[in-house]
């Protein structure tokens, strides 16, 4: 019997099953149940992957590898059976029919089936498949030299450097060649030495022979330990040192205001349709983009801003007037996100109700004071569940719909779409955040 054995070293961030090949090879199978998993699942708090990872089930066709094994029929084969009543030495065993085993399968009476796989996704593979390909629409740098830092990065190894930054793994691979290129004695090779010298010396009467033999030695040891002194355990030639170079970073910053109507208008149901897309989208900023600022700004007939606890959790309601939470924006930004240092992004969530003709000066602050300096807005609209029509129909709404329509046909960085029930958030969410043709700018500027 054969047996092979694969002693490569794995590389670091794969697991001895080779973890990550795997997921490449089965990756579009796992994209699909990843999909399917998120719109359904209730996104409450943090991520909605459990620190654990997320369990994912895939059909097994494809993910058989080939390998070897021994055929149940042919060959000469050698058995050690122990002792039996049927049989005595000499007695020819007939082969079992219908290969090797009694095991079998049954068919089942109806349906198709297939085997499926089932494992556990970490978190970070989690999300990095659940944002494969997002980014922020059209994300460009703003005032380089206000965002401009000066960092460090890695340079290779020198010579000479600090203490605190000795490289032990290449000074230790080059002491360990030099001493082998130079035999430089072992530690153990002296001690053995002296422990016969040791012997030989403790002997009263010794032989001509075993004098002359111990002066040999004596000599052997003089000549390893001064050549264990010349050849030394550390040299200075060994000592590398990690060098580092200074190297000015530039940091494209981005700011992304959460709108939402909590008026009482939006019920249970709406509000935790909008808390899943802002929960999302939040999710998505703080995984890819380090330097970006989130927003919460929530609105019933007032707006204010809050912070991420209250905007998700807090039960205030009261009456409806979009523009209240349009204009705390815009406050906000002359205040704090100058548009020439900050890139700008909206993303607004709302039931479409409105009070009065405020959906007009929705559209005005729109086109002439939020859309000039914003990179990017969304606008997600939650209708009943009944309203297939309005669904079906984008040209169907209330006026604050309208009016955003014709915000949209003026503004190609204005996006706007409808969701009825939790399935519908993640399709418009990558919708939203498929990467955008660069450069798309307000049509009125």
């Amino acid at each position: 019997m054969h047996h092979f054995i694969d002693r490569r070293a794995n590389p670091k961030g794969k697991s001895l099953g080779n973890r990550q090949r795997f997921l490449r090879r089965a990756r579009e199978n796992i994209k699909e149940r990843v999909d399917q998993s998120v719109r359904g699942k209730s996104i409450q708090s943090g991520s909605g992957v459990p620190d654990g990872g997320e369990k994912v089930t895939i059909p097994s066709r494809g993910l058989k590898e080939p390998r070897f094994f021994h055929s149940s029929k042919g060959g000469l084969r050698r058995h050690v059976l122990p002792g039996n009543k049927d049989f005595v030495v000499g007695d020819t065993i007939k082969r079992p029919q219908g290969g090797a085993g009694q095991g079998g399968r049954k068919a089942s009476e109806e349906g198709d089936g297939e085997d499926e796989f089932s494992f556990t996704l970490t978190q970070e593979e989690y999300l990095e498949i659940l944002f494969e390909g997002l980014e922020l629409p059209d994300l460009v740098e703003k005032a380089t030299v206000e965002t401009e830092t000066i960092g460090t990065r890695r340079a290779g190894l020198t010579t000479a450097g600090t203490p605190n930054n000795l490289n032990l793994v290449r000074t230790m691979r080059n002491s360990l060649g030099r001493r082998i290129a130079l035999q430089r004695p072992t530690t153990k090779s002296q001690r053995d030495l002296e422990e016969q010298i040791a012997e030989l010396e403790a002997l009263d009467d010794r032989t001509p022979p075993q004098e002359d033999f111990l002066e040999a030695l004596r000599k052997k040891l003089d000549g390893i330990i001064r050549k264990r002194k010349v050849v030394g355990y550390i040299d200075p030639l060994d000592l590398r040192y990690d060098t580092f170079v200074p190297e000015k970073i530039r940091n494209s910053r981005a700011v992304v205001f959460c709108l939402m109507d909590v008026s009482g208008s939006m019920q249970e149901r709406e509000k935790d349709l909008a808390k899943r897309f802002f929960l999302l989208l939040h999710l998505f900023l703080e995984r890819c983009y380090e330097h970006t600022e989130l927003v919460f700004v929530r609105h019933t007939h007032h707006a204010q801003e809050v912070d991420e606890e209250t905007f998700f959790y807090a039960r205030e309601t009261g009456g409806t007037i979009v523009s209240t939470a349009l204009e705390k924006m815009k406050e906000i930004i002359e205040e704090r996100y100058p548009p020439d240092e900050w890139n700008i992004y909206g993303a607004q969530a709302s039931d479409g109700e409105n009070f009065g003709n405020d959906s007009v000066r929705c559209k005005k602050l729109l086109l002439n004071d939020l859309l000039p300096v914003s990179q990017f807005y969304a606008y997600v609209e939650i209708v009943d569940e009944a309203a297939e029509m309005l669904l079906n129909n984008p040209e169907a709404g209330e006026d604050l719909w309208q009016n955003y329509r014709e915000v949209k046909a003026q503004a190609q960085h204005f996006e706007m779409q409808r969701v009825s029930q939790p399935g519908h958030i993640y399709p418009i969410f990558r919708e939203f955040f498929l990467p955008k043709v660069k450069g798309a700018q307000y049509a009125g500027s």
